[in-house]
Formats: C-alpha cells, structure tokens, sequence
C-alpha cells in the first residue's frame, strides 16, 4: 500500500509527462504535467484514443505502430527515445521526445509514454543555427574583406617596392655625385687657395691693404667652400658605409694639443682656444681619424657662433672606467625648440641666421661616434653657449 501510494506521488509530481494506454491506445492515466503540456483536463483525455493528442498524419502513423506491434510483436518505438509532433487542445503543435515501455499487469499489457517537451531545445537549436548562420556570413564577409585588404596590400607593397627602388637609384645617384663634386671640386679650389695665398705673399711688399684684404676673402671663401664638399664627402663615405672605425693606441692629450694650434689659427680675432687635461693617463685607443675629425667639427662650430674675445674651452679626460671629451663655447646658443632635430642631416637652428654652414657637421660627429660606440651629450642655453661631450668606454 506505501509503495502504491508512493509510485502514484511520483508519477503525479514528475516534472515530465507520463501517459499509460491499452492495446488499443485507449489513454488510462496521464500525469498533470503531460496535461499541462497538452492543455487539457485529465478527464477530458482519459478513455480516449491517444491519437488525440497527434496531428491527424501522426494519428495514422500511431495507429499502424500498434497494429504492426500486435501483428509481429517486434516495436519501432519501444525502449527507443524518439521525436514525436503533439497537438493541444487549441490546436497549436510541439514537438516532444517519447520513451515507450511495455508493462504487464494483471494479464494484460499497458504502454507507458514518458513525455518531454522539447519547445525550448528546438528555439535553442533554432537559435544556435541562426547564429552559425549568421557567423558564416561573417566569416564570409570578413574573409572577403580580408581578401580586399591583402589585394590592396600587395598593391600597396608593390608601388612601395618600386618606390624604394627608385629612391635606392636616387640614392646611388646622389652618393655618385656628391664624391664626383667634392673631388672634382677639390682639385680647382686647392689652385685658388694657393693662389690667394701666393697673391697675398706678393702683396706684402707693396704694402696694399686692400690686396691683402680681398685675398682674405678668397683664402676664406675658398676654406668655407672646401668645408662644405669636405661635409659632402664625408656623408657619402658613411651612406655607403665606406667609414668604419680602426681602434689604435695614441696618446690624447699630443692629438687635443696639436688640434688646439691648428684650430687657434682659424679662430675669430680674440677668441682664444683653451685646451687642458685632466689625470695622469693620456693613453686611449680609439679611432684617431674619427675623433681628430669629431673634434674639429665641435671646435669649427664654437668659433663659428661665438663672437669675437669669446673663450672656447677644450677639456679631455681619461679615468679608469671612460674617456671623455668636452668642447664648450660662450656662443648663441640652441633654441629648445630645434634640439629635437639637432643631429638630424642638413638641420640647422633657426637663429644661426647668415652663418655660414651645411647642417651635416653634428650629424657625421654623432655617426663618427656611433661607429666607436660612443655617446654624445650637450647641454645649450640660448645666447649663453654650448657644451658638447663624447663619452668612450676606457676599458
């Protein structure tokens, strides 16, 4: 009696339906969820036909079913789970999955459907077939507009191809030319130079100023001149990477001081070039070439802007961890504005004003320390001067 009792309380609580029927398909009990599922009454549905609860194709399908069964005994659908379409009272359709189980009870055999609602599974299969659907037109879409994209970069890669070719062959052209100028050009300059000079040696003795003064101009023009294609060559060499450093021992201090009287000559009227040292260790190897040049473009450029009785101050210092070179003049000075572009090629500050000068000098002394893996620093304040220091590993 307890068990009865209890087997009836779980039929009547299960959360699906449950619907026993006959040989016939006559509907003995059914659960008050398949009722809910069915939206009919339990008396409404008990001793019908279960084929009340089908659409009419599946009403015939049920009812070869269970002619076949009695005819042949073997069950398409016994112990099968299987997808079924249910019509309720109003008529709407559902789809549901069914077990059928075979139960014999006092001599005769009754069917047991369990019934489970597959309305929300079937939106959520729905719902998942639009969204692969839709993720399928993205992807399509996406891949189409990716394939777009890489027939323009490749475009885009060829027109820059033949861009830098063509900027490579301006490029070799423009090296050409500049060693073909800053030769070509030395040759007829040297001549000028010495014969400004020479004119100015005859000129003594007829004690005319105004020769002698002229030929200054020309010893100077040509200088300036020679300078500027000196800057040339010296930025071709690097472009085609004919510059590389080759680290000797030398002694510093006997470089800074013959630099120091070969620079004193070129120097404005009063301006006076000092040079000291600081340690007892002269000794450096680095490359002597690069670092006279270096050296002599910092100075060049301190009796540039400087004015006329203005100090230049040439320091050298080797410790046991560095070497370091430091040029400082009490000149005009760099705008804050244009040390961002400082050593970039043919850069010059806006308030170097009809000084003569190419832009290139820094740019070939940070390249020259560059290559002996060296920095260069600087400090400038406007009309106060500048400081410029290289810095070398001793070690």
């Amino acid at each position: 009696m307890e068990k009865s009792a209890l087997l009836d309380a779980l039929v009547h609580n299960a959360i699906d339906g449950i619907i026993t029927i006959d040989e016939l398909g006559i509907v003995e009990s059914i659960n008050p969820s398949a009722c809910k599922l069915f939206d009919y009454a339990e008396p409404e549905v008990l001793g019908e036909n279960i084929s009340m609860l089908m659409p009419f194709d599946d009403k015939v399908a049920h009812d070869s079913y269970l002619k076949y069964y009695k005819m042949s005994g073997q069950s398409h659908i016994m112990g099968i789970g299987r997808e079924l379409i249910g019509k309720t009272k109003n008529g709407n359709q559902f789809t549901f999955k069914i077990g059928v189980s075979e139960v014999k009870h006092a001599g005769r055999k009754i069917y047991a459907g369990f019934i489970h609602d597959l309305t929300q599974q079937k939106k959520d299969e729905e719902r998942l077939k639009n969204y692969a659907s839709h993720l399928e037109e993205l992807v399509e879409e996406r891949t189409k507009t990716l394939n777009d994209t890489i027939k323009a970069l490749e475009k885009a890669k060829a027109k820059v191809s033949a861009s830098l070719e063509k900027e490579k062959l301006i490029s070799k052209l423009k090296n050409r030319f500049l060693s073909m100028a800053s030769h070509e050009f030395r040759t007829p300059l040297s001549t000028a130079h010495l014969s400004a000079s020479l004119i100015e040696k005859y000129a003594e003795p007829l004690n005319n100023a105004n020769i002698i003064k002229h030929a200054g101009k020309i010893i100077n023009a040509v200088t300036n001149l020679t300078t500027v294609l000196n800057d040339f060559l010296y930025i071709e060499q690097l472009e085609v990477g004919n510059v590389k450093a080759k680290p000797t021992c030398f002694d510093l201090v006997q470089l800074a001081e013959e630099i120091t009287e070969e620079m004193q000559l070129l120097a404005k009227e009063k301006q006076q070039i000092h040079f000291s040292h600081n340690g007892c260790q002269k000794l450096i190897t680095l490359d002597q070439n690069l670092i006279k040049n270096s050296i002599i473009n910092l100075i060049t450029n301190a009796i540039k802007y400087s004015e006329d009785g203005c100090t230049i101050e040439f320091t050298t210092e080797i410790n046991d961890s560095h070497c370091i070179i430091c040029v400082k003049d009490e000149g005009i000075g760099i705008p804050e504005e244009d040390q961002l572009h400082l050593f970039e090629p043919f850069f010059r500050a806006h308030n170097t004003g009809n000084i003569p000068g190419t832009g290139l000098g820094l740019n070939i002394v940070a390249r020259y320390i560059a290559l002996m893996n060296g920095s260069i620093s600087y400090v400038s304040t406007i009309n106060e001067g500048t400081s410029f220091t290289l810095t070398f590993s001793s070690i």
